[in-house]
């Protein structure tokens, strides 16, 4: 038998993961301590919450495994877990690629079809005309980061015709279906310059802060927009907004801030050419039996001592 713990706020995923495994004990800390039987836990899913993933950490010295429910582990890589050389961390990429990539490719649509401006337009009563539209097919999209929801973005992408130019930082890994040319992160901006759309998918880490530099976004064309679903930092938000207010880009659907949530007052709000999501583009109906799926795998591969799937390595943050 096996006690797994449940870290965090989870509504029935304790109850369902106990379906699957009835042979197993399942615990559940819903927000802190005390952790009573802590110590004798070996695996964990839960949250990225670093308080309650510090505080348990103190308590559980057996903890081998720990199972984020996030893609992103930026929060979750606190000094007390990557210290600890014997506990595994591993993230939950995968259950997200369709919902996000669908997002992606709604966004890159609204803009090409512009819908922002046709929807403001219906709401003054107004027959605009005026806006021109374009087609993704035929089009560039530059993807940062082609990890498994860089890959659907791409594979969708392609479906509609467009060209896909992929960065990532290691050429050295198999290609990735749809992806005409893949660059290192050196060669952004240059690559950046020929973008129609750069969809952010990559992780966020001390390599990616920033990478989104001001000098990457004054090479994109005025026609061009950014889609972020990543995460905030990724981008020079002052650099980015001076473009969006002075129209020397085209726009940007950004679902991933630099403060969430956005508050009221932000100007980011009234952006004409500025679609903005609260950290949204992940939603769907299908991701809790995704991530119960790629748990429970695991935790098969676990229990026979084979190698586990998403594997974090914590230095490079991915």
């Amino acid at each position: 038998m096996t006690t797994i713990a449940v870290l965090g706020w989870f509504p029935s995923m304790p109850e369902e993961l106990a379906r699957h495994v009835p042979d197993d004990r399942i615990v559940h800390f819903e927000r802190r301590g005390p952790f009573t039987g802590a110590a004798d836990i070996e695996v964990a899913l839960g949250a990225p919450a670093p308080d309650l993933i510090r505080e348990f950490l103190a308590e559980a010295p057996r903890l081998r495994w720990l199972h984020t429910m996030s893609a992103g582990v930026e929060r979750v890589l606190i000094p007390e877990l990557v210290g600890r050389r014997d506990l595994t961390l591993t993230n939950n990429s995968g259950p997200y690629d369709v919902p996000i990539a669908e997002f992606v490719m709604a966004a890159m649509l609204a803009a090409a079809k512009r819908l922002p401006e046709h929807q403001r337009a219906q709401e003054r009563s107004r027959w605009a005309k005026e806006p021109q539209h374009i087609e993704l097919r035929g089009s560039t999209v530059v993807i940062l980061g082609l990890g498994s929801i860089g890959g659907e973005v791409a594979r969708l992408a392609s479906a509609f015709g467009m060209r896909v130019i992929g960065v990532r930082r290691r050429l050295d890994l198999p290609g990735v279906p749809g992806v005409t040319e893949v660059v290192p992160p050196e060669r952004l901006a240059d690559v950046a310059g020929e973008a129609d759309f750069l969809a952010i998918t990559a992780p966020l880490t001390p390599a990616t802060r920033g990478v989104v530099s001001r000098e990457v976004i004054a090479r994109m064309r005025p026609t061009a927009w950014i889609v972020n679903v990543a995460r905030g930092a990724i981008v020079d938000g002052s650099a980015l907004l001076e473009a969006l207010k002075e129209r020397r880009i085209g726009g940007a659907a950004i679902d991933a801030w630099w403060t969430e949530p956005l508050p009221p007052d932000s100007e980011w709000w009234s952006l004409p050419n500025v679609i903005a999501t609260p950290h949204a583009s992940h939603s769907s109906p299908h991701i809790r039996e995704r991530t119960l799926g790629l748990f429970l795998e695991n935790l098969r591969r676990w229990k026979a001592r084979e190698p586990l799937l998403n594997v974090v390595d914590v230095h490079a943050g991915y």
